[in-house]
């Protein structure tokens, strides 16, 4: 058994959870999540804590076990706190520039890239030279999704490090040509 599954998810205080056959809705201070499981694994709600169980042990649902409990706790976390992927983006000219509720990134290309706020992510842009671009939102899932969606626009180059790259990312650099 997953030893992430056996753990309890205690909810903070301001979030309400919601059980409906195999649905489970987490309403908290910054929004509602909600998510269909998988109708073997077990979701018990007692007082303010959270347990997740299985009568199987196969190997599918074992996998499933672990997963859906770091999902809800991932439910809970986001609707109390919120996520939040911090971005860098490096090189002479490059930027990042809010139009409206849109992204517009200067990375290099002859036009500049736009990129709409979806529903449920927010986009900030901070620094001086707008080198730093925040994507916040309270779907852990969708919050890494639109920040990989960013990175993948000019995602860092090994020789000079410019680029788009996750704040704490390591980028290995290459030795460039010698001169002659």
């Amino acid at each position: 058994m997953s030893r992430i599954g056996k753990k309890p998810i205690i909810l903070p205080d301001g979030v309400e959870i919601k059980k409906d056959g195999n649905t489970v809705t987490v309403k908290g201070p910054k929004g509602t999540l909600s998510k269909t499981f998988d109708p073997r694994i077990k979701i018990e709600i007692e007082n303010k804590t959270i347990k997740v169980s299985t009568e199987t042990n196969s190997k599918d649902v074992r996998a499933l076990f672990g997963l859906t409990r770091a999902l809800l706790n991932n439910m809970v976390i986001g609707v109390s706190n919120g996520f939040e992927k911090t971005m860098i983006i490096e090189g002479v000219g490059y930027r990042a520039a809010m139009q409206g509720a849109d992204l517009q990134l200067n990375v290099g290309y002859s036009h500049p890239v736009l990129i709409k706020k979806p529903e449920g992510i927010n986009f900030v842009v901070e620094g001086a030279k707008a080198e730093i671009v925040k994507v916040q939102g309270i779907d852990k899932e969708a919050v890494g999704f639109y920040a990989d969606k960013i990175r993948g626009i000019r995602p860092p180059e090994p020789y000079k490090g410019k680029g788009i790259r996750y704040d704490g990312e390591y980028i290995r650099r290459k030795a460039g040509k010698t001169g002659a």
